[in-house]
């Protein structure tokens, strides 16, 4: 079927009491968004505890399913017909557009907004569902029906709807503040940014490669394509590119082996700090997970964290490797990390890395190699890269 019209609803956003308007401007903000980004152009108009997505031209359920699944805040969604609040009206429409392919099981779901209208939300349920039985012998199951259909009586229409579309639930984006991604191109650092999107964050990646070493030009290409794909969920449309091949190079001149990828980190902490300042951003979002590596320890992530002048996040922080991969296939990431590039991380790696820094020895190694010269030389080279 294909229709112009959808309703929406939404869960978290309705336990938002004094703000909920606020929260729901947003979330109506990036619907809009989202369809003009796909080529639509509608309006959304409010309801009590949902949302009317009305466009110019019709769009079939695979068009509407694109537009709205990746919408945070989004709890469920279907395509709709409006029709007069008249039984005749809405038992035609069910009618006429049930699937052509034989259904299991079926359910119908029936609200009133409007209570003068003659039957209880029961009995509109009970008629209905005798008529659908009618025409097509489908058996009637309450929970786990495999179609759902849904009426919704207002004061002066019906909405229908057969069959509903999961969202990504979590809230909209923009309603949290902006954060900063360090976003390395790996597995676990796309998972954390749309983490960071879902719980309503604004977020601005910062991608540290190692020009003018290795192939930076691949590490770079697979940040753009990683943007790119977020953006589907609602990350902004550019990054930041910061080279520090030229500063890692130094620290392994003048700072001990050991230390070298501890302050690695923490040049590329301080780098992302002041760029989030620069964008207003209030924190720093990172794809670390503990223990997962020699410099996830908790005393390596102290000694880090402390370079920042923001607090530094770690959705992932409780998650093992299976559990992020798979949550990278799922958002559609994980075939990104592994296009061809290599990690700054990875660049002058030593052979032995302390898992068990000292604050006092990382302070001692970091003045020998004049940090704050090396960060404000990162900073000047970093470029802001538009998706």
């Amino acid at each position: 079927m294909e229709t112009p019209h959808a309703v929406v609803h939404y869960a978290e956003v309705g336990l938002k009491g004094g703000n909920r308007a606020f929260f729901e401007r947003v979330l109506a903000q990036n619907i809009l968004q989202r369809v003009e980004r796909l080529g639509g152009k509608g309006r959304v108009e409010r309801l009590s505890g949902r949302f009317l997505v009305h466009l110019d031209t019709p769009w079939a359920p695979p068009a509407w399913e694109e537009a709205l699944s990746p919408v945070f805040g989004i709890a469920h969604f279907a395509p709709v017909y409006l029709v007069p609040p008249d039984m005749e009206a809405i038992r035609a429409v069910i009618l006429e557009n049930l699937p052509e392919e034989p259904t299991r099981t079926f359910r119908i779901t029936a609200s009133r907004d409007d209570k003068s209208f003659p039957l209880t939300s029961p009995e509109i349920q009970r008629e209905l569902g005798a008529a659908v039985q009618a025409r097509t012998g489908w058996p009637v199951r309450l929970k786990g029906a495999e179609l759902e259909i849904g009426v919704e009586i207002l004061r002066n229409r019906a909405v229908v709807y057969l069959g509903r579309m999961p969202g990504p639930g979590g809230l909209p984006v923009g309603v949290s503040g902006k954060v900063v991604l360090l976003l390395s191109g790996g597995i676990d650092s796309p998972v954390a940014g749309y983490f960071a999107l879902k719980r309503g964050c604004r977020v601005i990646p910062v991608h540290f490669h190692s020009r003018p070493f290795g192939n930076w030009m691949g590490s770079e290409s697979r940040a753009r394509e990683m943007v790119r794909l977020l953006g589907r969920y609602g990350m902004e449309p550019y990054f930041y590119v910061v080279p520090i091949g030229k500063q890692q190079r130094e620290i392994t001149v003048q700072a001990p082996v050991a230390y070298r990828v501890i302050l690695y980190r923490r040049l590329m902490m301080r780098v992302a700090t002041a760029l989030a300042r620069r964008e207003g951003a209030k924190a720093i979002f990172t794809g670390e997970s503990l223990g997962q590596v020699a410099s996830q320890t908790l005393e390596s992530l102290t000694v880090v964290e402390e370079a920042a002048g923001l607090p530094v996040l770690r959705p992932l922080i409780g998650l093992d490797k299976t559990e992020i991969t798979a949550l990278a296939e799922r958002i559609g990431t994980y075939a990104l990390s592994l296009m061809p590039g290599d990690d700054c991380c990875q660049f002058l790696m030593p052979r032995r890395v302390v898992t068990h820094p000292r604050m006092e020895e990382t302070l001692r190694a970091e003045e020998a190699v004049e940090m704050d010269r090396l960060v404000q030389e990162a900073l000047d080279g970093a470029t802001r890269v538009e998706v």
